[in-house]
């Protein structure tokens, strides 16, 4: 079985083989070998405990093996596209439902005293959950002609809303899933600041790749935060954390 790199990290490689994610971590010459070593262990193991708890709450690779020995997590892969290169194609409507969803989901790890570490949306797999209809117009069997009468009638009846071409329900759920990858500077903390450090990266990150409309999105992204029992004072802590950048920046 062959191994393919598909990502060369300062901490990793990440390599498809199988199907299958393997994610090595490479030793650093400057280190003590010794040294190196137990790092790289200890990160192995920390991380793999934090994937593997993380996936009770939101979703993420599903770990298969942590192997300390060889320094490496194998994990499932998931068929998606990476956030950071893809958000942008999005109408801007969907892109704040994204970006809400992402909120809720870091305000569930949050909960449960998760932080990331690194929270961008390079570390963030989309994945539709649209099933394609490969059928042409003229080859729909009679359900699906009055299924289609349906969702006509319930339009008339203003059941459904259309946005942007797309027809939606108050409740007809997301199509769409948010895979958080890359936990390697994660960690397990109780601590508020800890927490709006997370929140301050993520607002670095859609200023820096999402320039465009980062603002609107970075608020839907709170709105869905809000959701964590400890959002006034995560959002309290951020705007002090986003005051210390900026006086950096000054002086």
């Amino acid at each position: 079985m062959t191994e393919k790199i598909l990502q060369q990290g300062a901490e990793a490689l990440i390599i498809l083989k199988d199907k299958e994610i393997i994610k090595r971590r490479i030793k650093k010459s400057y280190r003590l070998p010794q040294i190196d070593e137990e790092i790289r262990k200890l990160r192995t193991r920390t991380e793999g405990k934090l994937l593997e708890k993380a996936s009770k709450i939101i979703d993420v690779p599903k770990v298969k093996k942590v192997d300390e020995k060889t320094k490496e997590i194998v994990m499932d892969f998931v068929n998606g596209k990476k956030l950071s290169n893809f958000l942008d194609s999005f109408t801007l409507e969907k892109q704040k439902t994204i970006c809400k969803t992402i909120g809720e989901e870091i305000a569930k790890l949050h909960d449960e005293n998760i932080i990331h570490g690194d929270l961008t949306t390079s570390n963030m797999i989309y994945v539709s959950n649209d099933k394609p209809d490969k059928r042409k117009r003229g080859d729909k069997n009679i359900n699906e002609i009055e299924e289609d009468v349906n969702v006509k009638n319930r339009i008339e009846n203003n059941d459904l809303v259309i946005k942007n071409g797309e027809v939606g329900g108050v409740n007809n759920g997301s199509n769409f899933k948010i895979f958080f990858i890359d936990f390697g500077l994660g960690f397990h903390s109780r601590k508020i600041e800890d927490k709006a450090v997370d929140l301050h990266l993520l607002r670095q990150a859609l200023e820096a790749k999402h320039f465009r409309h980062w603002q609107v999105l970075f608020d839907e992204f709170l709105k869905g935060y809000s959701i964590s029992k400890h959002d006034s004072l995560v959002k309290m802590q951020f705007r002090k954390v986003e005051a210390r950048g900026r006086y950096k920046e000054r002086y």
